[in-house]
Protein backbone atom coordinates (compact mmCIF):
# COMPACT_ATOMS: atom_id res chain seq x y z
CA UNK A 1 0.00 0.00 0.00
CA UNK A 2 2.84 2.38 0.82
CA UNK A 3 4.16 2.15 -2.73
CA UNK A 4 0.88 3.52 -4.05
CA UNK A 5 0.63 6.26 -1.41
CA UNK A 6 4.05 7.73 -2.20
CA UNK A 7 3.45 7.76 -5.97
CA UNK A 8 0.25 9.79 -6.19
CA UNK A 9 0.17 12.84 -8.45
CA UNK A 10 0.08 15.59 -7.44
CA UNK A 11 2.24 14.52 -4.53
CA UNK A 12 0.80 14.72 -1.05
CA UNK A 13 2.12 13.98 2.39
CA UNK A 14 0.29 12.08 5.07
CA UNK A 15 0.77 12.09 8.82
CA UNK A 16 1.58 8.69 10.31
CA UNK A 17 -1.99 8.51 11.67
CA UNK A 18 -3.51 9.37 8.27
CA UNK A 19 -1.30 6.82 6.52
CA UNK A 20 -2.27 4.12 9.04
CA UNK A 21 -5.98 4.92 8.58
CA UNK A 22 -5.69 4.95 4.78
CA UNK A 23 -3.74 1.69 4.76
CA UNK A 24 -6.39 0.05 6.95
CA UNK A 25 -9.22 1.26 4.65
CA UNK A 26 -7.43 -0.06 1.56
CA UNK A 27 -6.63 -3.42 3.15
CA UNK A 28 -10.17 -3.90 4.42
CA UNK A 29 -12.07 -2.45 1.45
CA UNK A 30 -13.64 -5.80 0.55
CA UNK A 31 -15.03 -6.20 4.05
CA UNK A 32 -16.48 -2.68 3.91
CA UNK A 33 -18.30 -3.53 0.66
CA UNK A 34 -19.84 -6.66 2.22
CA UNK A 35 -20.89 -4.70 5.31
CA UNK A 36 -22.34 -1.85 3.20
CA UNK A 37 -24.40 -4.38 1.24
CA UNK A 38 -25.55 -5.97 4.52
CA UNK A 39 -24.18 -9.34 3.43
CA UNK A 40 -26.04 -9.23 0.09
CA UNK A 41 -22.93 -8.92 -2.05
CA UNK A 42 -19.20 -8.55 -2.24
CA UNK A 43 -16.39 -6.97 -4.23
CA UNK A 44 -16.25 -10.04 -6.49
CA UNK A 45 -16.75 -8.04 -9.69
CA UNK A 46 -13.79 -5.81 -8.82
CA UNK A 47 -11.58 -8.86 -8.32
CA UNK A 48 -12.89 -10.45 -11.53
CA UNK A 49 -12.16 -7.27 -13.49
CA UNK A 50 -8.62 -7.08 -12.08
CA UNK A 51 -8.00 -10.74 -12.95
CA UNK A 52 -9.34 -10.29 -16.49
CA UNK A 53 -7.24 -7.15 -17.00
CA UNK A 54 -4.09 -8.93 -15.79
CA UNK A 55 -4.82 -12.02 -17.90
CA UNK A 56 -5.30 -9.82 -20.99
CA UNK A 57 -1.96 -8.11 -20.30
CA UNK A 58 -0.25 -11.50 -19.94
CA UNK A 59 -1.69 -12.67 -23.26
CA UNK A 60 -0.57 -9.48 -24.99
CA UNK A 61 2.96 -9.92 -23.60
CA UNK A 62 3.05 -13.59 -24.63
CA UNK A 63 2.14 -12.51 -28.18
CA UNK A 64 5.22 -10.30 -28.16
CA UNK A 65 3.64 -6.90 -27.62
CA UNK A 66 6.15 -4.56 -26.00
CA UNK A 67 5.66 -2.13 -23.14
CA UNK A 68 3.07 -4.13 -21.19
CA UNK A 69 3.17 -2.79 -17.61
CA UNK A 70 0.97 -4.17 -14.83
CA UNK A 71 1.12 -4.47 -11.05
CA UNK A 72 1.98 -7.82 -9.48
CA UNK A 73 3.11 -9.23 -6.14
CA UNK A 74 6.62 -10.39 -7.03
CA UNK A 75 10.00 -11.18 -5.55
CA UNK A 76 11.94 -7.93 -5.64
CA UNK A 77 14.57 -5.69 -4.12
CA UNK A 78 12.39 -2.56 -4.26
CA UNK A 79 12.08 -2.59 -0.44
CA UNK A 80 13.68 -4.58 2.35
CA UNK A 81 10.84 -7.10 2.00
CA UNK A 82 11.54 -10.20 -0.12
CA UNK A 83 8.23 -9.79 -2.02
CA UNK A 84 6.37 -6.58 -2.84
CA UNK A 85 3.48 -5.44 -5.05
CA UNK A 86 5.25 -3.54 -7.81
CA UNK A 87 4.79 -2.33 -11.35
CA UNK A 88 6.37 -4.89 -13.67
CA UNK A 89 7.15 -5.09 -17.36
CA UNK A 90 5.68 -8.27 -18.83
CA UNK A 91 7.21 -10.14 -21.75
CA UNK A 92 6.98 -13.48 -23.54
CA UNK A 93 8.62 -15.27 -20.59
CA UNK A 94 6.77 -13.49 -17.80
CA UNK A 95 8.11 -10.64 -15.67
CA UNK A 96 11.01 -9.04 -17.52
CA UNK A 97 11.62 -6.17 -15.14
CA UNK A 98 10.45 -5.02 -11.71
CA UNK A 99 10.14 -1.23 -11.85
CA UNK A 100 11.27 1.01 -9.01
CA UNK A 101 8.90 3.13 -6.96
CA UNK A 102 7.97 6.50 -8.38
CA UNK A 103 6.48 7.89 -11.56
Amino acid sequence: VLGWCVQVTPSVSFSREELDQLTNRIQNGGTEVVEAKAGAGSATLSMAYAAAKFAQACLQAMRGEAGIVECAFVQSTVTELPFFASRVVLGRRGVEEVLSLGP
